[in-house]
């Protein structure tokens, strides 16, 4: 089987979730090419950064295209982090900035609150609203690593797959048919992370 693909567009962890998966005896490549991405059997859009400059390099590169391509073709499709958020209609971080809009929604920044910080950054646990294959085997309540002041809000709530609190309970994964997307980092969620990321790949035709 081909290597999935890790879309490299200058920005995010890339070597980070790469490991994660070869930890797992699964191959990935870190790539942005844009047929192998638009080819590949199964497509991980990660990021960490602003919201806009990560639009901005999709663009120069000839990302946008393939990315869309491949979730439209049906094969899984793994968003993280900034990935996730990329995936909806816009951003008000330093906008509005329009996103990939596959998702119908907006992503928006946590309030201030004496309680919070901002970013909410460290291990904070998942509400399984919805049954996702990513989420096999990974119980209600159980903790992941998140690092990032903004969120999404989806404008159809049937794709939250779990929410999250921190002040508002959140939507810190969402599901719909082959794509699955998470706001929190999976490669630095230790064995609950790992079990997602084998869950992504067992989709892989």
């Amino acid at each position: 089987m081909r290597p999935l693909a890790i879309v490299d567009y200058g920005m995010g962890n890339l070597r980070s979730v790469q490991k994660a998966f070869e930890r797992l005896g699964h191959a990935a490549e870190v790539t942005r090419d844009p047929e192998r991405i638009a080819s590949a059997p199964g497509v991980v859009l990660p990021g960490v950064g602003a919201f806009g400059a990560c639009m901005t390099n999709l663009g120069v590169l000839g990302l946008v295209e393939p990315v869309k391509y491949a979730i439209a073709s049906g094969r899984p499709f793994l968003g993280i982090c900034l990935g996730m958020q990329l995936l909806f209609e816009e951003s008000e971080e330093f906008g509005p900035v329009a996103g990939l809009g596959v998702l119908p929604g907006r992503v928006v920044r946590f309030a201030p609150d004496r309680e919070r910080k901002i970013p909410h950054m460290g291990w904070n646990a998942l509400r399984v609203v919805r049954a996702a294959p990513a989420l096999a085997g990974i119980e209600d309540g159980a903790y992941v690593y998140f690092v990032h002041s903004y969120y999404p809000v989806p404008a159809d709530a049937a794709v939250v797959a779990t929410t999250t609190p921190y002040g508002p309970e959140f939507a810190s994964s969402v599901a719909r048919d082959n794509l699955f997307a998470c706001q929190f980092h999976p490669e630095k969620s230790q064995q609950v992370g790992l079990r997602l990321l084998d869950n992504f790949v067992r989709q892989l035709g």
